[in-house]
């Protein structure tokens, strides 16, 4: 019963009716910001085999008034399309693809996977059907190869061939039906997909076989190719259902993350009883109970009990976490032994896993130029092998009209471009899914291809080569100013920043409010018209300066105003003295002038010196370009192995010095903490940040290092450079199979059977080519080539 009602057409159109309310769109759209007034939304379409398929869904939806983009990648069979509310609904531009014989579902849809796996029944009952008949018809067709002339009687050859005519009726009416009504809507709808040059020649081949079956001494009664016929529709259903299995372990990781969320929650009740509610209607405030083997379905904290957690896919951390009472969880972490109550602190798009959706929603609908390229000349080829099929029949017609049609099979068989088609996106796709599995999101597969021609990488130092964590070591002040006093200004207005050392004063600001009278009046004082400078501080108005001074006895403040206008960050920003020392300094100042300076310990990342080593041992030149001052830099440098350091660069300067590389002819990656290096993230070639330094939603990043270890990045590169040798390997084979085998099919030298057979080998040997990026390779020393590697 369920899967009538999830496959009828009355139950289609209700569901396309519900999808036009902004309750239930909103469940998988978000405004864009790009277009104003517009929304994005992300979808996922069956029914999808090629690039052609792609390409014809992308210009039926442009075709509809108020769809403004559309991104769609013929891989992952996902798209992203953005409209006006204004002017359609999600109801009319989904049935746009549906006439198209294709069908679009929201990405979140509930009943996604029961449709997968009742379309993989189906075609599994086609494979089997076709399979049978291929075996049966064989059997027939074998006395025709193997009997001398004469062996056997026109009678009884004559009925071999309506035995074969009968078992080839469900091949070509049952397993066939897919191909053929696909390639009549594309008739219909005057576009030109993969299936239709299939679907000819399924037809061709049995249309000629059943005139050689019903009019032996017509002139196409000399042969009948009925075993071509079955053998061309096994292989080819059986490609495709192997494609389709190896499609889903080649994007398994990101289809693992995007789809982790439980449908339904146990929420507690006013009265302390449970209750099971949708978890769209899950609220901020409330408290779940989640047993062992479910998801979180919110970021949250631990109420009651003790557990396990697995967030391998969300931070990259690929051991189980303890949780107990106190500890936050993360909504699309599993829940591994013990039964805990949650409450609910963030939900929906507010979530970091929200975020990471977002960022491998993005990821698989884009299209790197080598992906683009084929695209843009999939149908013109089709259309070329129309023309060069017919082409071929006209030629071979004067000798042997039958002969002459099932050479144009053959054509029509073997220069379909699958193979070309699946060639690029199959492997970026499998690379994007395996290094979502190390911590590592891909927010662009055209940044693989990018990264595998680099030849410098550039590190940020403060909260990359380092910890984001400092510790308030020393405090200079002015006359007048205590300590104390001088870091709850300070506070005020760190805590609006998420730059590791604005964090660390705030941090060490809280942890000096032992009381709650303290507390209460270290949150209470927040600045005011905050602006952030990247490279330099932070600045902002706070009120009532004059009632600071709650950690300490001393005077409170030495400006007779009520309001100070604030500054911290560097030493030129807020004109402060010079202090020696090998600490890293932050100063604030106010109108008079300068306030404190304050000096920050930090750790260098325990793995930054074997990464700076590993990177060296390809004889890469290494140095450091830095916003900080040159004791704090060349300490840095000292500890992580680099000779030769430049400090004291506003980011202009960096920007600078980023262009001149390039200039050179240099392919620059750049890797940071996210926060302040906006400008060089965004010139760099190719760009890197840590993930748990900055809110998703906010990183640019082509790169995100979710679980916070340097030693992604020399992975992540190895893995792109094999990503694109193996992505040339597709390219080449598809290339080699059809000059070889177009030239023995315009000979007539290639049976249909035989075509079908290399069609289907060339698509699978493409994906498991590809099935090979699944695991990262290990940095190796012969892998890579020389490098330059400079350190901001």
């Amino acid at each position: 019963m369920t899967q009538v009602n999830i496959l009828s057409p009355h139950a289609d159109a209700k569901r396309l009716q519900l999808l036009d309310s902004q309750d239930e769109w909103a469940e998988f759209s978000h405004p864009d910001t790009v277009s104003a007034g517009c929304w994005s939304s992300s979808v996922v379409f069956e029914g999808m085999h090629c690039a052609a398929c792609a390409i014809s869904i992308e210009d039926a939806l442009r075709a509809v008034p108020g769809v403004s983009a559309v991104q769609i990648s013929s891989a992952s069979h996902r798209g992203k399309i953005t409209w006006s509310p204004e002017q359609t609904r999600p109801s009319e531009w989904m049935r746009s693809v549906e006439r198209l014989g294709y069908k679009a579902l929201p990405a979140n849809d509930a009943h996604a996977h029961e449709r997968r796996r009742q379309e993989a029944r189906r075609m599994l009952w086609r494979l089997a059907v076709a399979a049978m008949g291929m075996m049966q018809v064989m059997m027939y067709a074998t006395p025709a190869y193997l009997s001398a002339p004469g062996d056997i009687s026109d009678e009884a050859m004559h009925l071999l061939r309506w035995a074969s005519w009968v078992l080839s009726l469900p091949v070509m009416f049952f397993s066939c039906t897919p191909f053929l009504g696909k390639a009549w809507r594309d008739l219909r709808e005057r576009q030109i997909s993969m299936d239709l040059p299939v679907a000819l020649g399924m037809v061709v081949t049995f249309v000629v076989s059943s005139l050689g079956t019903f009019e032996p001494e017509g002139p196409f009664g000399a042969e009948v190719y009925f075993d071509s016929l079955t053998m061309f529709v096994f292989f080819l259903l059986m490609g495709r259902w192997l494609e389709l299995r190896l499609r889903d372990r080649t994007a398994g990781a990101l289809e693992a993350v995007l789809n982790r969320l439980p449908d339904s929650v146990r929420r507690r009740r006013a009265g302390g009883d449970w209750e099971r509610i949708s978890i769209r209607r899950l609220a901020v405030g409330d408290v779940i109970e989640v047993l062992p083997g479910e998801a979180f379905a919110g970021d949250g904290q631990v109420l009651a009990g003790q557990t396990q957690v697995d967030e391998a896919l969300l931070t990259g951390e690929s051991m189980p976490l303890l949780r107990q009472v106190g500890d936050r969880v993360i909504a699309g972490s599993h829940n591994l032994s013990g039964t805990v109550e949650v409450r609910i602190e963030q939900v929906g798009t507010a979530t970091r896993y929200a975020q990471i959706v977002a960022l491998m929603e993005s990821a698989s609908v884009s299209k790197p130029s080598m992906a683009l390229l084929v695209d843009r000349w999939a149908k013109p080829f089709l259309g070329v092998v129309l023309l060069a099929s017919l082409a071929t029949a006209i030629y071979w017609w004067p000798t042997d009209p039958a002969h002459a049609l099932m050479v144009g099979v053959a054509v029509l068989i073997v220069t379909c471009p699958c193979a070309l088609s699946l060639a690029t996106p199959a492997a970026m796709l499998a690379t994007a899914g395996a290094l979502a599995r190390s911590g590592v999101l891909v927010r662009r597969l055209e940044a693989l291809q990018n990264l595998a021609t680099i030849d410098t990488v550039i590190f940020d130092k403060t909260g990359t080569l380092t910890r984001d964590a400092f510790q308030v070591v020393a405090t200079h002040t002015r006359p007048g100013v205590n300590a104390a006093q001088a870091l709850q200004w300070a506070s005020s207005l760190a805590r609006h920043s998420l730059h590791p050392v604005s964090r660390t004063l705030w941090a060490e600001a809280r942890s000096q409010a032992k009381t709650a009278e303290q507390q209460m009046a270290l949150e209470a004082m927040v600045a005011q018209d905050v602006l952030e400078q990247s490279g330099q501080g932070i600045q902002g108005v706070l009120e009532h300066a004059g009632q600071a001074g709650l950690f300490s006895p001393g005077p409170l403040s030495s400006s007779p105003s009520s309001s100070m206008l604030l500054r911290l960050g560097s030493a030129s920003f807020c004109a402060a003295p010079a202090f020696g020392g090998q600490n890293l300094q932050v100063s604030l100042a106010d109108a008079d002038g300068w306030i404190a300076t304050f000096e920050l310990a930090e750790e260098v990342r325990p793995e930054a010196r074997a990464v700076v080593a590993a990177l060296k041992s390809q004889g890469l030149s290494v140095k450091i370009l830095s916003g900080d001052g040159s004791n704090a830099v060349n300490q840095v440098a000292q500890q992580v192995g680099i000779d030769d350091a430049r400090s004291a660069c506003q980011p202009q300067d960096k920007l600078q010095a980023l262009m001149a590389w390039q200039a050179q002819g240099h392919r620059v990656a750049m890797v940071g903490d996210g926060l302040n290096d906006g400008p060089v993230l965004a010139g760099a070639d190719v760009s890197f940040a840590l993930g748990q330094a900055v809110p998703l939603a906010q990183s640019k990043a082509d790169f995100v290092l979710m679980s916070g270890q340097l030693e992604t990045v020399v992975s992540t590169v190895m893995h792109s450079r094999q990503t694109v040798r193996i992505v040339k390997q597709n390219l080449l084979w598809a290339a080699v199979y059809n000059a070889a085998c177009i030239p023995l099919a315009l000979m007539g030298w290639l049976p249909a059977w035989a075509a079908g057979l290399g069609m289907a080998l060339s698509s699978l040997l493409v994906v498991l080519n590809a099935l090979r990026l699944a695991k990262p390779p290990a940095p190796t020393p012969s892998a890579a080539p020389e490098f330059e590697l400079k350190l901001i």
